[in-house]
């Protein structure tokens, strides 16, 4: 199995596992607590998190597969995820995961067109810094694993 083939399934077996976790939680358990540093975030703002920040970087992977050198030096996490939260602050816990089905889908889609070699190009991730595609790749399972856990720590 090629890599990008591995990094598509992976992406695919992790994304099953938040659909089937969050698809069983109770409406008052969507509103539970997780980050309360700075803006309060719920369980439901977590997975709104998934589905804006999965979104837009596909779409920088994208622009990195076409020569751009990635996120902008002065890009701020806080203010976009901040925009983010806003722009999906009226979309219910359901539509959200639906949106994350559609997102997670359309990121499998696009990592099993790329070739293995293509996993080597290099960009500026808004969080990882200079890297590979691989490496942000990578980095969008293990992203919603340590929100996920944050999470199943909140409703023990």
């Amino acid at each position: 199995m090629s890599e990008t083939a591995e990094l598509a399934e992976k992406l695919k077996t992790e994304g099953e596992k938040i659909v089937v976790y969050f698809s069983g939680l109770s409406d008052d358990q969507w509103q539970c607590e997780v980050y309360t540093e700075g803006a309060t975030w719920t369980i439901r703002n977590v997975v709104s998190h998934f589905v804006t920040s999965e979104r837009g970087l596909v779409r920088l992977f994208e622009q990195i597969c076409q020569g751009s050198p990635g996120a902008a030096d002065d890009f701020s996490i806080d203010r976009y995820n901040a925009r983010q939260q806003e722009k999906t602050q009226n979309l219910t816990p359901m539509e959200l995961l639906e949106q994350y089905k559609s997102v997670r889908a359309n990121s499998i889609i696009w990592v099993s067109g790329l070739k293995d070699e293509e996993l080597e190009i290099q960009g500026r991730h808004p969080w990882l810094h200079q890297t590979t595609l691989r490496e942000m790749i990578k980095l969008l399972y293990l992203h919603n694993q340590l929100h996920y856990r944050d999470i199943k720590k909140v409703l023990k």
